[in-house]
């Protein structure tokens, strides 16, 4: 049995996230596993380094999946792309040892969040980036970042109910780049709980904006309730740029 490595590349605007659904076609597994049981005439599971939401776009997703076929990789990487829309591509096909595992392999992840900081929108990065009008302070949300940056219990800015496993996580870089009205926000950590990276962007628009202080970084550790974190920002700026093996 060959085990087969994807790197994926997608705009997640028009699909209601990663993970195939029963009820609905648009989903980015469910559109690559059709395209594959085309190519394979097998029934195909594919296994995702993670779920993205709807609407949350990705630069280096991973997945693989198993098949006796012997399809060289250089011929499922143009079927793919010739018949995936053209929304969602395949960077990379790659036939890897049969223990590898996309999601559980994982060992780190780097995330980008895009924010139009201006009163006027833009019409070309409406599906990429969240508009925020008013004005921004660079300095406040530096000087949060870098309470974040480290090893910490980040369950009070996690969108998870009940979970036995550790929500202990290491954030290595969290860091931000103005160009022109974009903002945009690079995370690269050891991994990121449920909403965790768009409760964490939503806390730190709040104290960019002046409505918290950078000392409530502080009060949500210690806390560890969800409900003293900010908003949850939507889904459109988010892209999983990488995942590290």
């Amino acid at each position: 049995m060959r085990n087969i490595k994807l790197t994926i590349e997608y705009d997640g605007a028009r699909y209601l996230g990663w993970q195939r659904l029963g009820d609905s076609e648009k989903t980015i597994q469910g559109k690559i596993e059709n395209v594959l049981k085309q190519l394979t005439g097998t029934e195909i599971e594919i296994i995702g380094s993670g779920r993205t939401d709807a609407g949350t776009h990705a630069r280096g997703q991973v997945a693989n999946f198993k098949t006796d076929k012997t399809i060289p990789v250089a011929e499922m990487l143009e079927f793919l792309n010739r018949y995936l829309p053209r929304d969602i591509v395949v960077k990379k096909v790659e036939e890897v040892p049969e223990r590898f595992h996309a999601r559980y392999n994982a060992v780190g992840k780097k995330y980008s969040y895009f924010v139009w900081n201006d009163a006027i929108p833009t019409a070309f990065e409406r599906h990429h980036s969240f508009q925020v009008s008013q004005k921004l302070d660079m300095e406040l949300m530096n000087e949060a970042c870098q309470k974040l940056i480290g090893k910490h219990d980040f369950i009070g800015f996690s969108a998870l109910k009940k979970t036995k496993k550790s929500t202990v996580r290491t954030i290595e870089e969290l860091s931000i780049q103005r160009e022109g009205h974009m903002l945009h926000f690079t995370f690269v950590g050891d991994g990121f709980l449920y909403k965790m990276v768009r409760i964490i962007m939503g806390t730190l628009l709040e104290i960019g904006s002046g409505s918290r202080s950078v000392e409530t970084i502080d009060e949500i550790f210690a806390q560890k309730v969800r409900s003293e974190a900010g908003e949850t920002v939507p889904a459109q700026g988010l892209f999983l740029d990488e995942v590290y093996y």
